[in-house]
């Protein structure tokens, strides 16, 4: 049985469940006082508490900069930053001048998405229990097909790898087909990783596979790296090469978009920061 649908403890009284398909990402629980209480699955995983049921979707942070170097979440933050800053300066230098040797900084901006995404996972898979918030010690790898999280991260991060194996190629010279093979593939596989992982985070975020919730800052941030893995996706349809000329469809098109995903990516990746404040406070405390 799945941890997710195994009874809760005696200290919380479920009073019902909710997600998209069949993930079960929030449930309205009552505590030992009867006060009613939102749990959270993205939350939970981010070490947020749960937040009283008459704020539900109103997730705001309390500080706009926060240094936690001890938390995952914000290392993922800044590393995804640091990687979404060398994509828009490659592909900006490249959209503006067309000799620009923007593939070294795509790489090793691929690089720091990687770490990002890879401790992503981890955080993911090492998420305290549902509903007793225990740890149950700490892994490098787990497969829980059963969570949602677990899902839109580990595409994320194969993701990333097909960006590793494409902007690696792209620095080098190739012929027409082989570029086809080795440097559009892997282009193209990543953004439709990258799509499908962004949108289970935001399906996971929405408790639905559609929602507005502009006063939760956490559907901004899955919001935003959607609108970014959008543009990714088409920067990819841009930069098909035609075998028979050796070009791309549209090479400065598919720059701009690599700009204006990253640009998106950055966003998201910065509000990380902050989320980690959003409404910060036990639920005796705030009852």
């Amino acid at each position: 049985m799945d941890e997710q649908t195994q009874s809760p403890p005696s200290e919380r009284r479920p009073i019902v469940h909710d997600g998209p398909g069949r993930f079960i990402t929030r449930f309205l629980y009552e505590d030992l006082r009867g006060h009613p209480f939102i749990w959270h699955s993205r939350r939970n995983r981010k070490g947020l508490d749960p937040v009283p049921a008459s704020a539900s979707g109103h997730a705001r942070p309390t500080r706009g900069i926060v240094v936690e170097l001890r938390r995952v979440t914000w290392w993922i933050g800044v590393l995804f930053m640091i990687g979404a800053s060398l994509f828009a300066i490659g592909s900006c230098g490249m959209w503006l001048d067309a000799s620009f040797r923007g593939a070294p900084l795509l790489f090793t901006g691929s690089l720091f998405f990687t770490s990002a995404a890879y401790l992503q996972f981890v955080e993911a898979i090492n998420e305290p229990h549902p509903y007793a918030e225990v740890q149950r010690g700490w892994m490098l790898f787990s497969f829980k097909p059963g969570r949602i999280g677990w899902w839109a991260t580990f595409i994320q991060l194969v993701g990333t790898l097909l960006f590793n194996v494409n902007t690696f190629e792209a620095m080098g010279t190739l012929a027409p087909v082989r570029e086809l093979e080795i440097v559009w593939a892997p282009n193209a596989l990543g953004s439709g990783c990258f799509l499908a992982a962004s949108y289970l985070a935001y399906a996971e975020v929405s408790n639905a596979w559609w929602s507005w919730q502009p006063r939760n800052i956490s559907w901004w941030i899955v919001t935003i790296n959607l609108m970014g893995s959008i543009a990714f996706g088409v920067s990819a349809i841009a930069a098909y090469v035609d075998p028979s000329t050796g070009s791309l469809v549209d090479a400065r098109l598919s720059n701009a978009t690599t700009f204006l995903g990253a640009f998106f990516f950055f966003a998201g990746a910065y509000l990380l920061i902050p989320e980690m404040t959003a409404y910060a406070t036990k639920p005796a405390e705030a009852a």
